[in-house]
């Protein structure tokens, strides 16, 4: 192993992850107190990391006129199942004008009709032309003042005597090693992919609906610290076009597109809802009974609006319009197949993540949480994630502005030094790419993956537990060849440690509240009387055991009833 420089470093707060939530953190809080010091450090580079990557086409949370805080709340938990932190829901709603409003401010283009409104996608979403919004929202933190420490992965807290302090990180790029100390930590580093064996397999494989470089580090973290963690159990799949793996809602919302079964008839009235799992419960179901495969139909579509479709995505998901190329089909000549990804455990859409309280604070002082890594508000979308960003950067400030910096022990640097770099040094063992395998096809066979699909029952799930237990011993054999791999082996020991929390949660809930989400075939029907409530985690290092804490339904009414 060649030489590894200690590198230390002093902000007032860290902010890991430079996506939606860390971005808007970060500006926010230089807009407010500009002297404070602020770094976002991200594993990729903010111009072009995570979920935001390839843009988007749409602003998905957005309340157009008529519509107010409460009506979002209301969607959301109907959606949901009536489950969902609604202190968070409101208050994120609350602000989610006020981000779009400085999206455009910092330069995103909306698309507007004559009288100079935002154009209507839904009645909670407006369409703008974002395959730039990424290098805007980076250009706005530039200019904030807001320091940048791209391609750097963060793999710990510091924590000392039960406060977040700080992180520790190392370059994926040079042979660094980073201690960054903060009075004040908002972790938003995004949900967590590539658990279970993806829609597409071999060199594919990372063609999947959620950024396929958001590997559950933040979960992971917390995890580890003995953070409270929140609703794993509700997973997230997606209903895309098959292959491409690209969103469905441009087809069904913005051009109108009949979602048909094989025999070209309409099915989702033939079910019990149309909400968001019901809509991929339905196609499922079509495809069991024989009736697929399933499509949206944008066949009526003219040549102009076929044209419009097109350029819609290559806003966010240039794919399709290439496999459409190599096809030489349009659009309107043939509808486009849809089908279900692989689960993604995700705070944005789902609502699993961090248990915090309505100003984002986990239950470990110190440390935030915003995002897709925050759990209990689903739905949440670009704006709901600057908006908690925006709410625990704020109460960042008030929290930091009488503490001074706490030293790290080199003991505590040792340790985590020696655990990050040690898979260097080794010559035998097991390569990052086997171990990813191994733990997705536990997951996909035994928790509820594609090839069953999404089916749990105990006795599989108790197969899962011991099998991840397995893996778990055996990433201590983990080698690394390069630091490239090392953060690929990092990326799987982070995965494990949140696939073994999600397989206790998903034992611990004995109904199906979340069709496909979370469908128990030994519990298959919904208790309110019994299971209204939130199935919590906690993880304990020391004596490798995760306890499963219960949290009551946190009503509108009680704002502060998130409390840790």
């Amino acid at each position: 192993m060649n030489k590894i420089d200690i590198v230390k470093l002093k902000t007032d707060i860290l902010i890991i992850g430079g996506g939606a939530a860390g971005c808007y953190a970060g500006a926010r809080i230089k807009d407010e107190q500009p002297e404070v010091n602020v770094l976002i450090v991200d594993k990729a580079h903010i111009k072009r990391s995570g979920c935001l990557a390839a843009g988007i086409s749409a602003i998905n949370a957005y309340l157009n006129p008529g519509v107010t805080p409460k009506d979002f709340l209301d969607y959301v938990k109907k959606d949901s199942e009536g489950l969902v932190r609604d202190d968070l829901v409101y208050t994120l709603a609350q602000g989610l004008n006020k981000a779009t409003n400085w999206l455009e401010k910092w330069g995103l283009p909306f698309l507007k009709d004559e009288v100079g409104n935002y154009v209507a996608k839904g009645k909670r979403s407006v369409k703008i032309n974002g395959e730039h919004i990424k290098p805007i929202m980076a250009k706005a933190v530039e200019e904030s003042g807001v320091e940048v420490l791209n391609r750097v992965n963060i793999t710990n807290y510091i924590v000392i005597d039960g406060k977040v302090r700080g992180a520790f990180g190392f370059s994926v790029r040079e042979n660094k090693f980073y201690v960054i100390q903060a009075k004040a930590v908002i972790c938003a580093t995004g949900g967590a992919a590539g658990i279970y064996k993806p829609n597409n397999p071999g060199s594919a494989r990372h063609k999947m609906w959620y950024s396929p470089f958001n590997t559950g580090a933040g979960y992971a973290m917390g995890i580890r610290a003995g953070a409270e963690m929140t609703t794993f159990e509700m997973r997230f799949i997606a209903l895309r076009t098959k292959d491409t793996i690209s969103p469905t809602g441009v087809l069904a919302q913005s051009f109108k597109a009949k979602q048909v079964n094989g025999e070209g008839l309409e099915y989702q009235g033939e079910y019990k809802k149309d909400s968001t799992p019901y809509r991929l419960h339905a196609t499922l179901a079509e495809n069991q009974q024989g009736r697929g495969p399933c499509y949206l139909d944008v066949t009526h579509l003219s040549d102009e609006n076929n044209h419009r479709l097109k350029r819609a995505y290559l806003n966010m998901s240039p794919g399709i319009v290439l496999k459409w190329a190599d096809g030489e089909v349009e659009p309107n000549q043939s509808p486009v197949e849809i089908y279900g990804t692989e689960p993604y455990i995700v705070g944005g859409h789902s609502q699993s993540g961090y248990w915090v309280d309505s100003k984002r604070r986990s239950t470990l002082e110190g440390l935030y949480a915003a995002g897709d890594v925050a759990g209990g508000a689903p739905k949440k979308y670009v704006t709901g994630a600057m908006v908690e960003g925006e709410i625990a950067g704020l109460d960042a400030l008030n929290y930091i502005s009488q503490l001074d910096f706490t030293e790290v022990d080199d003991d505590l640097i040792d340790k985590e030094f020696d655990r990050v770099f040690s898979p260097l040094e080794k010559s035998e063992g097991f390569l990052p790419e086997d171990l990813e395998e191994r733990l997705q096809k536990v997951m996909d066979e035994y928790a509820g993956g594609l090839s069953t699909n999404y089916l749990l029952d105990e006795g599989k799930l108790i197969i899962a537990r011991k099998e991840l237990e397995r893996l778990k011993a055996d990433l201590t054999k983990g080698r690394a060849e390069n630091i490239h791999q090392l953060m690929n082996l990092h990326e799987v020991i982070d995965r494990v440690d949140v696939a073994r929390v999600l397989v206790e949660h998903l034992l611990y809930r004995k109904e199906t509240r979340w069709r496909c989400y979370q469908e128990r075939v030994d519990y298959p029907k919904k208790d309110d009387k019994n299971w209204f409530k939130f199935v919590n985690s906690k993880y304990d290092q020391k004596l490798d055991k995760i306890e499963i804490i219960e949290r009551e339904h946190i009503r509108l009414g009680d704002l502060d009833g998130g409390e840790n």
